[in-house]
């Protein structure tokens, strides 16, 4: 059984000209942070969080407005409660990014519990190749690490534009996992489910128009999500699970949960198909919603070109 050819960025020369040093100065300061004592980082984490919230920034407008949007009913002083904490949790999703680009896996296993690991070796032993659905917790690099420990994963990502960036990201997210593949590698994925791999899928953004369809997510009535989910649900020989990723309250680690199989999914029916997903998704984030990354715009594709943006 042949491998996926994975282009894995190397160390360039130029990572050394001046326009990287910012980038170094970075990466140097978030590498020495990862080592220090877990609670200790995710205090500094918080806050850094409650700095940020202070303030404030084009990103809080966008987190609050997701939260008017997809819960209407809910008072703005929930609201309010759950940005806050929303921020702490942005802040500290920094410094878990440091861990989870250098710490060894005995640090990750210790901090990390998976559970439902038995759907996947289940998976494996009927010859099943697996499209685990997941969203973006803000916890996503510790997550990323983490489940790799429990199952060595093949993870559909999206590349870094800054090129230094790029080569730490990848070698980060790959350390506990098998390999890479870029968001647009979609025959590379294709192959990787027919491999009877472990494949990690996040369908829970605005990807843009094309490939999408305009369906509810949480009250949002026509969110674009995308149809891209569908390709890889419907290959032969793939179960469909779902992954919940927390950071636990009591500051002990995290907890990824592997949901059984999707009952009936896919269909041939991709409206009804999406919107499965999209309610698989809101279950799933209302287990944390103050973890999830809601300072991403999920709505900015509107069902027409000349609808006004929700951001503004």
């Amino acid at each position: 059984m042949s491998k996926n050819k994975v282009l894995q960025p190397d160390f360039k020369i130029s990572f050394l000209l001046p326009k990287y040093w910012l980038t170094w100065f970075g990466v140097i300061i978030l590498y020495t942070i990862s080592w220090l004592p877990y609670k200790l980082q995710l205090m500094l984490g918080r806050m850094l969080g409650r700095l940020l919230y202070k303030i404030g920034s084009s990103r809080k407008t966008v987190a609050m407005k997701n939260l008017q949007l997809c819960f209407p009913e809910m008072s703005s002083q929930e609201r309010t409660r759950i940005l806050k904490k929303n921020f702490e949790n942005t802040g500290i999703a920094l410094f878990e990014t440091g861990m989870g680009w250098w710490w060894p896996d005995w640090r990750v296993r210790r901090k990390t519990k998976v559970v439902g690991l038995e759907h996947l070796e289940k998976a494996h032993r009927e010859g099943k190749g697996v499209l685990l659905l997941t969203m973006h917790y803000l916890s996503v690099e510790i997550n990323c690490r983490g489940i790799g420990t429990g199952h060595p994963t093949v993870v559909f990502y999206r590349p870094h534009n800054n090129q230094l960036m790029e080569f730490f990201q990848f070698r980060g997210r790959g350390r506990s996992n098998k390999y890479m593949l870029g968001k647009r590698d979609v025959k590379g994925l294709m192959k990787a489910l027919r491999d009877k791999e472990v494949c990690v899928y996040l369908p829970d953004q605005d990807y843009g128009r094309n490939r999408s369809l305009f369906v509810p997510f949480f009250a949002v009535p026509d969110a674009a999500t995308t149809t891209g989910t569908l390709i890889f649900a419907r290959q032969k020989n793939v179960q469909n699970h779902i992954l919940i990723p927390t950071r636990n309250d009591d500051g002990s680690g995290y907890t990824l949960e592997i949901k059984p199989m999707m009952e009936n999914f896919p269909t041939d029916d991709d409206e009804a198909d999406v919107i499965r997903i999209n309610q698989e998704l809101e279950k799933a984030i209302m287990f944390k919603p103050e973890q999830y990354m809601w300072l991403h715009r999920r709505f900015k594709t509107r069902p027409n070109e000349d609808d006004p943006s929700l951001y503004k």
